[in-house]
């Protein structure tokens, strides 16, 4: 069973210390994000965990119970986003020169293979124009090299939330550049040229349109490859029929919760409301085997448990 924690809220950020705790205990419960009535216990014993799949921008706060986690054998890489976009697109995100010195306090405690570098999304605006693209993946590879070995880069999707989060910044204009193919393998060309001369492979995220003629394959974020590579497990290559069409990461158990990141991206599409945000933040109790509210009502040992293996 590989575990991902998570695509809906960076849980090392801001959920670090709970997540250890149920490491301690476990287990943690889950609900699902459609039916609040639905709910999972997930074990995260060694046994049934094959991998854990880590999502952040700021992965100071878990850097600490990394060791922890290490000593009861389990296995785990990060996809680690830093785009370097300004403050009124990502208004509580690490500034990029203290994301690029976490990243790298990361790569050289557990291996550059294990740290991949996600440029994601591109939005392209008027705030942050292909030129400006160019100079911050030029300047973040440069800082970046010999602390991972692979870049992920995918595009702004504009789900009508998302737009709706967008149009709330004063001033902005963006532009959907995968309705422009001729800039969109302009940049994606230069990206791939800058990720090779810095010792990275290059990959794309969730992408229909052809970037393979430029010198980018369609990738897996989850992905058995590495998987294989890094910790030599041989994980099934089917396809995780829960993501998006254009995904090809494999089978995996989100253990996030939409509306609990405080990073305040503007183009999230796992955050709807701050004030949600805000509200869930206060639920939150680091000892409860949710990430949100307590157990009342709820008897952990009648539940459903997910667990396995990918053998």
């Amino acid at each position: 069973m590989i575990i991902s924690a998570s695509r809906r809220t960076d849980i090392p950020a801001f959920y670090a210390e709970w997540f250890a705790n149920r490491v301690n205990e476990g287990f943690l419960l889950t609900r699902n994000p459609f039916n609040a009535n639905q709910i999972t216990r997930v074990s995260l014993s060694k046994k049934d965990v094959d991998v854990i799949v880590f999502w952040t921008r700021n992965a100071s706060h878990i850097l600490k119970y990394l060791h922890d986690f290490d000593a009861k054998g389990l296995d785990y890489y990060f996809q680690y986003t830093i785009t370097g976009y300004p403050r009124t697109l990502e208004k509580a995100v690490p500034k990029p020169y203290d994301a690029v010195r976490q990243f790298c306090q990361l790569s050289d405690m557990i291996g550059a293979e294990k740290v991949v570098w996600r440029y994601d999304p591109i939005l392209l605006s008027n705030i942050v124009t292909i030129d400006e693209h160019k100079r911050l993946f030029l300047k973040l590879a440069q800082l970046l090299a010999g602390k991972t070995k692979r870049v992920v880069i995918s595009f702004a999707d504009f789900y009508k939330k998302t737009e709706r989060n967008l149009s709330q910044v004063q001033g902005l204009i963006c532009t959907d550049i995968v309705h422009d193919s001729e800039l969109l393998l302009e940049l994606v060309k230069y990206m791939a040229d800058v990720a090779r001369q810095y010792g990275m492979s290059i990959q794309s995220c969730s992408e229909n349109v052809d970037t393979i003629s430029v010198g980018v394959p369609h990738g897996k974020c989850i992905d058995n490859e590495l998987i294989e590579e890094v910790f030599g497990l041989v994980a099934s290559s089917k396809k995780d029929g829960g993501q998006r069409e254009d995904c090809g990461c494999i089978k995996s158990i989100d253990v996030g919760m939409y509306n609990t990141c405080l990073h305040e991206c503007s183009y999230c599409y796992a955050t709807f409301s701050k004030n949600v945000v805000i509200e869930n933040k206060r639920k939150h109790d680091p000892l409860s085997p949710f990430l949100v509210g307590g157990i009342e009502g709820v008897d952990p040992r009648h539940l459903k448990e997910v667990q396995g293996t990918l053998f």
